[in-house]
């Protein structure tokens, strides 16, 4: 039999199309699900059990260890996932990633898909002219699943019969009896092919095949699943390249777990094999030193104990492989990233939703409490460390009797404009990429309303910095006392937002904001008989009157759109808020300050 070039393209035809069937499978279930998987992945992580438990259901469902890996380092570098937790995710990715092998063992070899294979895809493809999107992509998951074991089918085919033309697995047997040594070589063969084809399920395919055609026996089939834990780990090691080093440490971990696994199972290499061959012929069933047909049940077997136990081990050593990657990637010296320039809105975070809308939030967050905080205390000529200090809102002002220097319009436009031009362009990115749920497009939305109200504040601001400079140093102490206390205002809303954020828990917080916002809203010089009585007095001059009328208006919108800012970046998208009782706020009495 010749199995020159035409079959060898042939062959890696068939491996394409099981590949290109995996990916449209886990594309599919990662936009239907993916969200929600997300977030799963992003809160269930509280302990290293769950974190395992996490990793596993996550690949399960997606079909993709390589996937869970890849976003497991997107969430280590948008902060979403401690290291510790990241890691627990990695070993459970490990053993979910051996439900593929029996997905093929069962539907591959024990029942014939490519009766079904064609009409599945006939299937999908009428469901891909849903105008529902959701069937849409559940139309795309019945082809990938379907092509998946089309591939399969190819593969098989594709192999050599063995039996008829043995001269084929002559240069095999050259390394198939070197004790050890034929171990080490096809670990390393297994190594090789996962990194070259980037998917540790795909080379378990192809093993598989080699052993039910008789290509390999299975001690050496064995041996290269070993080879595709350790080249299964090359991806994240790539993807973290551009990543953060905490994200490079993830990948590190995930290298130093399979290398140990590999390691111990070397050790003990042939009496665990032994005990496999034991498991799955203590009911009668062939061996598989003996048949090949029997490989597949016992190598998916092998597969799945050795991760199990792998992970059950090493489980109990996270804390100790965390110091051993922090030793390995120190944290570099903190990069200075001046203010109006992104810091978090970079291409990385536009893998996953979750991981970008972070990114928008983080940088949304990063502009509000740097050149927003400044414009806001300077304007009624306060510094900051005054706001956050311990002495009372009124010292503060009375101290505060000097005018500070600031072009308001000069820092907008420097630190505040191009910012919020990169934001919203983020934003829209983040909604073209992406297929949005509407929960998480009104997330966006409200990104982009929370840095709407900051501008709107910063408008404000410059309005008023100049009756505040022309007043605050009058000799006329009436309008002095006036604009003191607007300041005062400012003041209190200042610390509100930028000393105890949600310190006290999100319930008392919106409590104090509550009561902050109507004490500013409704007093009012207009309507509380204050600038009736300045004016009919002839303690203020009718220019006075009107700049006073319309700054008490300025300042309370001014302190609206600031605290509309901070429950929409702050508040809004915390569990614990979504979780509070509508109409469960008591108001409690103000502290005067």
């Amino acid at each position: 039999m010749q199995f020159g070039f035409f079959e060898i393209i042939t062959l890696l035809g068939s491996l394409g199309l099981f590949l290109f069937g995996m990916q449209l499978m886990s594309n599919s279930l990662m936009t239907l699900a993916g969200d929600k998987m997300r977030t799963f992945l992003a809160t269930m992580t509280s302990n290293r059990f769950l974190a395992v438990f996490t990793g596993f259901l996550v690949t399960t469902v997606i079909q993709s260890s390589s996937a869970t890996t890849l976003m497991v380092v997107s969430f280590v570098n948008a902060s979403l996932l401690t290291l510790t937790e990241s890691i627990g995710v990695i070993m459970g990715a490990n053993i979910g990633t051996t439900v593929t092998a029996w997905l093929i063992t069962i539907l591959g070899f024990k029942v014939s898909m490519s009766a079904i294979a064609l009409p599945l895809v006939g299937l999908g493809f009428l469901l891909g002219f849903s105008k529902n999107s959701r069937t849409k992509h559940w139309g795309s998951f019945t082809i990938g699943f379907a092509v998946l074991f089309i591939g399969l089918q190819f593969l098989k085919e594709g192999v050599p019969d063995i039996k008829q033309n043995p001269e084929v697995l002559e240069w095999l047997k050259a390394y198939t009896d070197l004790g050890y040594w034929s171990v080490l070589i096809f670990l390393a063969v297994g190594t090789i092919l996962t990194v070259v084809i980037q998917s540790s399920s795909a080379t378990m395919a192809l093993t598989l095949v080699m052993c039910y055609e008789g290509w390999i026996p299975f001690d050496m089939a064995a041996a290269m699943v070993l080879g595709e834990n350790i080249g299964t780990t090359i991806t994240a090691n790539l993807a973290s390249m551009v990543a953060n080093y905490n994200a490079k440490r993830t990948a590190r971990a995930h290298v130093i777990f399979n290398l140990f696994g590999v390691v111990w199972m070397l050790i003990l290499f042939y009496p665990f094999i032994n005990g496999v061959e034991w498991f799955v012929t203590r009911n009668g069933s062939a061996s598989p030193f003996l048949q090949a047909a029997a490989v597949p049940v016992a190598l998916s077997v092998f597969h799945t104990a050795f991760n199990i136990i792998n992970t059950f081990v090493m489980i109990w050593f996270i804390p100790f492989i965390e110091k051993i990657v922090v030793k390995l990637v120190s944290k570099p010296p903190e990069k200075v990233i001046e203010l109006g320039q992104p810091k978090y809105l970079n291409d990385s975070a536009l893998d996953y939703p979750v991981t970008a809308i972070k990114a928008l939030r983080d940088e949304s967050k990063r502009v509000f409490e740097g050149p927003v905080f400044e414009i806001m205390a300077h304007a009624i000529n306060v510094h900051r460390g005054d706001v956050k200090s311990e002495f009372k809102s009124k010292a503060v002002v009375k101290g505060a009797n000097k005018i500070i220097e600031v072009n308001i319009n000069e820092v907008y436009y420097n630190k505040v404009k191009y910012m919020y031009g990169l934001i919203l362009e983020f934003a829209t990115k983040i909604s073209v990429l992406f297929s949005l749920s509407k929960n998480v497009s009104n997330e966006v939305n409200q990104i982009r309303l929370a840095n709407r109200h900051v501008v709107l504040a910063i408008k404000g601001a410059e309005e008023l910095q100049g009756n505040i400079d022309k007043y605050m140093l009058t000799d006329n102490k009436n309008i002095k006392k006036q604009y003191n206390r607007l300041r005062k205002k400012m003041v209190q809303v200042l610390r509100a937002i930028y000393v105890n954020q949600i310190d006290d828990g999100i319930q008392a917080y919106l409590t104090k904001f509550s009561v902050l916002r109507n004490k500013i809203t409704e007093n009012d010089v207009l309507i509380d008989g204050t600038l009736d009585h300045l004016i009919r007095d002839g303690l203020i001059t009718s220019e006075m009157a009107l700049s006073l009328a319309n700054d008490n208006r300025n300042i309370a919108e001014i302190c609206v759109h600031l605290m509309d800012a901070v429950e929409l970046l702050y508040i809004q998208n915390d569990p614990v808020y979504k979780e509070l009782p509508e109409n469960e706020v008591e108001a409690p009495v103000l502290e005067e300050q």
